[in-house]
């Protein structure tokens, strides 16, 4: 396909938002479709639960047809188990059609496309985008689709990531920063870059995300594995208990008809829970790619809901991190006008917002526009944690940076640190901003002061992560002074100041071997060892292609802030996963004092005393558990996509409102619920 030709999608975020709110009527059909299709055998044996109902269905069926004279109970109950499990294969199918219907817009994006593929000598030739191999190098110019996953190594531009993230505005991308990612599929709305092929084909990111919205790449979690085997383990008790009824009741005289042995058995396992347990930990990836983040796994998401610490940058992601130059403060004998000068200088190559204020602010007091001819720039590092310029040949070098840097700086000069600029470092830092210290030559002339404004609404979210018992930590390379303030209005529990990115690392690890979950937030390369090494890593995708890489989480929106929404939707995916199970179990508590005094009540006398529903018989009886068996599934289904509420609470506290509201609700509900239908059989004389 010409890439010219390909139209972009302004409206493809409202129709993916759409399709993630519900689903529409073809949908539902083809979730029905579905359904029937899961009843092969190779792919009901995937749920243990609901093979063994499967089964019962397969046997309740048999029985019926080999059975003489009247077989409307035997086709009630066949009937009845059949509706059991395709409505627990409709929970599952929903789930995935979900993921489906996100996973058709975002094909939109995954088209044959031409590279413009640069071979030696600056040649460029014309080449399939599906025989492009990591490495390889592609010139992509306005109007043109990237043909795959990399990094910008040339260049700068604007492009449309609308088919990844849903929004039309466009991005700034530019070699040699963290903002250096581009995906296969967006568009370049400007410039020309040149991109160094970072995946192989049918593994770039699109590629990846289409498999996991669709559910065909989801494995499932420790947790969720440790629950299908209880469950296993829960079904195979029962079907040993139910096994050995037939001998008791023919000790007691009341002999018992296969198809109620069936049908208790079916009752009683965890056919809720185990019917609704796929369509939960999909319903968990498909809630955190609404939130606009990609999921590598379902463990992913279900780790963030353990987490027990937070590492989060201040720039960015406590603040708006648009810091600008605001003052500068000379320091005694220092002329103004010289601090403001060298400041200029030190800022001419800075690219960032902040180098850019600077420059900014010294010509608003008067600074001359210069364009020094013999200049030497020196870029800021993370470990020098300084930038600057050399003039005259290496003569005249001029610096800024972190008040230590540049004091360590000066003395390796040979120059002296006058007392006076800690003070003014102090000052600034006491008031929440961030100071940069000048220096020229051996001497340090002064500091500029950087103002950020903490996010509104952010100190809320920490006081909420902190109930869930979630402790946050900020890391800046902000001098303490500067970093504590920040902390104290953001509310932060703890904070590292003057980080370096080993640092990072190090700080998750002293958690980690603590016994402490962690995640973090990271979009640079020397961000990937961090958050390869945290238990949440949640990648920025205006990243570089190693921090997505590393990370198991990337956010579409790029906003550093969104850790916050990743861990309360891990934790809504396990509060809903026990809640629905601790009703699950209740259920089955329920069913068992409703079906099982009503087999043996006419046989033993004494067991009539637990018979408090009365009933209207043995098969009535049997006939409405099994339906309130069935038709409770489809009726949990909204609640397992959508989630359980997610409160502020500690662990104790989540676990008594559910054994509250799940527990005694899921015990009491069967009591009514099939009391009602009893009766409702009664009626149509049954």
């Amino acid at each position: 396909m010409n890439q010219a030709t390909v139209p972009s999608d302004p409206h493809l975020g409202a129709r993916r938002r759409r399709s993630l709110a519900g689903l529409d009527a073809a949908a539902l059909r083809a979730a029905l479709a579905d359904s029937v299709r899961k009843l092969a055998p190779r792919r009901a044996s995937k749920n243990p639960v609901i093979a063994v109902v499967l089964l019962g269905t397969a046997l309740a069926a048999l029985i019926t047809a080999a059975t003489p004279g009247p077989r409307g109970f035997g086709l009630a109950v066949t009937a009845i188990l059949l509706l059991t499990v395709l409505f627990a294969n409709f929970a599952e199918a929903v789930a995935e059609a979900r993921g489906r219907g996100q996973a058709a817009s975002l094909r939109v994006a995954r088209r044959d496309l031409v590279a413009r593929k640069l071979e030696g000598a600056g040649r460029e030739t014309r080449v399939p985008a599906a025989t492009l191999r990591p490495g390889d190098r592609v010139i992509v110019s306005a109007g043109e689709f990237v043909p795959a996953d990399g990094e910008i190594v040339e260049g700068l531009a604007t492009i449309n990531e609308a088919a990844v993230t849903g929004e039309s505005a466009p991005v700034l991308r530019e070699a040699g920063t963290d903002r250096s990612g581009v995906i296969g599929g967006t568009r370049v709305l400007s410039d020309e870059i040149v991109v160094r092929v970072g995946a192989e084909p049918g593994h770039g990111f699109l590629d990846r995300m289409i498999a996991l919205v669709e559910g065909a790449n989801r494995q499932k979690t420790p947790n969720e594995i440790a629950l299908t085997m209880l469950l296993a383990a829960m079904t195979l008790s029962f079907l040993i208990v139910v096994a050995t009824l037939p001998a008791l009741a023919g000790f007691v005289g009341a002999p018992l008809d296969p198809l109620l042995l069936i049908a208790l058995l079916v009752c009683l396992i965890p056919t809720t829970i185990g019917g609704l347990l796929p369509a939960i930990g999909i319903a968990g990836m498909n809630r955190a790619l609404a939130a606009n983040v990609l999921a590598k796994s379902g463990k992913a998401v279900e780790v963030a809901g353990d987490v027990d610490v937070l590492l989060l940058d201040k720039t960015g992601t406590i603040t708006h991190g648009d810091r600008q130059a605001t003052a500068f403060h000379p320091l005694a004998g220092v002329d103004p006008e010289r601090l403001r000068d060298a400041a200029l200088l030190s800022s001419l190559a800075d690219p960032t917002p902040e180098g850019k204020s600077i420059v900014r602010l010294a010509r608003e007091q008067g600074s001359p526009p210069v364009e020094p001819a013999a200049a030497r720039y020196v870029q800021f590092s993370a470990q020098t944690r300084m930038s600057g310029v050399d003039l005259d040949g290496g003569a005249r070098i001029v610096r800024k940076g972190a008040g230590d840097a540049i004091a360590a700086h000066v003395r390796a000069l040979g120059g002296e640190v006058p007392a006076e600029l800690a003070a003014r470092v102090e000052q600034v830092a006491r008031a929440g901003a961030t100071p940069l210290v000048v220096a020229e030559g051996r001497h340090a002339l002064g500091v500029v002061e950087l103002s950020d404004v903490v996010k509104h609404g952010v100190r809320e979210r920490f006081a909420r992560l902190r109930a869930m018992g979630v402790r946050t930590v900020m890391i800046t390379g902000d001098n303490p002074l500067t970093a504590a303030a920040i902390a104290a209005e953001a509310g932060v529990d703890d904070f590292v100041a003057e980080a370096r990115p080993e640092d990072k690392l190090a700080r998750i690890r002293a958690e980690q071997a603590a016994g402490r979950l962690v995640a973090m937030v990271g979009d640079g390369t020397n961000d990937a060892p961090a958050l390869a090494q945290a238990d949440v890593g949640l990648a920025m995708n205006s990243g570089t292609q190693a921090a997505k890489e590393a990370g198991n989480m990337v956010d579409l929106d790029s906003d550093p802030a969104k850790l916050l929404a990743v861990v309360e939707v891990g934790k809504q995916q396990l509060i809903t996963r026990g809640a629905l199970t601790t009703f699950s179990l209740a259920n089955d508590v329920s069913k068992y004092f409703a079906i099982l005094p009503a087999l043996f009540a006419a046989a033993v006398p004494s067991i009539a005393a637990l018979d408090v529903m009365h009933l209207s018989g043995p098969r009535n009886a049997v006939l409405a558990a099994l339906i309130f068996n069935a038709l409770i599934i489809p009726a949990l289904i909204p609640l397992a996509l959508a989630g359980v509420r997610l409160r502020p609470a500690g662990a104790t506290a989540l676990l008594r409102r559910n054994m509250l509201l799940y527990g005694v609700g899921g015990v009491l509900l069967p009591f009514a619920a099939i009391k009602l239908i009893d009766l409702a059989l009664v009626a149509l004389g049954l």
